[in-house]
């Protein structure tokens, strides 16, 4: 049987990198497409240089596709950063750093993979619960994912009848190292009063499990959407997050 190819965009480090690693698990064929190089060694994965910040390096980056793969079967979409800032303190220049990591790409991700991609193939982005409400401190970050939940609806409108599913997962809260780091911002709801404590009172008074998902939670979840077993959930952008919004 031949291996399946997965792209993901984003897979150097963190939750990228552990998505990258339970496609392997599955047999699949791995294409990472970061700026820098995960610590990935494996027969099957491959890492290519990509900055997503210009659609021009998307053109280049699936003509070497290319060459490792005919077809793409999955398309990940996990590159983005998170910075919670107060209005008195957004920038033109911070907003659009925001979109240009978090949404642009997206569109170039999807346009240029588009002839690779044939029937019963999978998109999906990752997005957050910030996608489906906002925060304090959080209007860019969360009108970021809000934007990415309607380009995974539209596409799986736009996409169907070629037998391509669109969907998104809103995780809240994964703890990774980039969402460590962006918590130590002053204006994150961790600032004051410590990152431990923060984690603690959000599980307390939000989750109804008491607990936060993990990695493997998200990863696992990925799997499925993308496996041939998934034939009917497409543009649905999925909460992740222990019944922190139920919907």
């Amino acid at each position: 049987m031949k291996n399946k190819t997965v792209i993901v965009i984003g897979g150097s480090k963190g939750l990228g990198s552990a998505i990258c690693k339970k496609f392997l698990e599955n047999e699949y064929i791995v294409i990472n497409g970061s700026r820098s190089k995960p610590n990935i060694n494996h027969k099957n994965f491959h890492s290519l240089k990509l900055d997503v910040r210009k659609e021009k390096n998307f053109l280049s980056f699936y003509k070497k596709v290319k060459k490792i793969s005919k077809n793409i079967d999955v398309l990940i979409n996990n590159t983005g950063i998170s910075e919670w800032k107060s209005l008195e303190n957004i920038s033109n220049n911070f907003i659009y750093k925001l979109y240009e990591t978090n949404v642009f790409y997206i569109f170039w991700s999807c346009k240029y993979a588009l002839k690779l991609l044939k029937k019963n193939t999978s998109i999906i982005n990752v997005s957050s619960i910030a996608g489906k409400r906002g925060s304090k401190n959080n209007s860019v970050y969360s009108s970021t994912k809000f934007a990415v939940n309607g380009i995974t609806q539209s596409l799986a409108k736009e996409l169907g009848n070629r037998a391509i599913r669109v969907n998104a997962i809103c995780p809240v809260l994964v703890k990774t190292k980039g969402l460590i780091s962006a918590l130590k911002h002053k204006d994150s709801p961790a600032y004051k009063i410590g990152i431990d404590k923060f984690f603690r009172d959000f599980c307390k008074n939000n989750s109804a499990t008491g607990k936060l998902p993990t990695e493997k939670d998200v990863t696992d979840l990925i799997i499925y959407l993308a496996s041939d077993r998934n034939q009917s959930l497409t543009g649905q952008c999925i909460n992740l997050d222990s019944g922190v919004f139920p919907q």
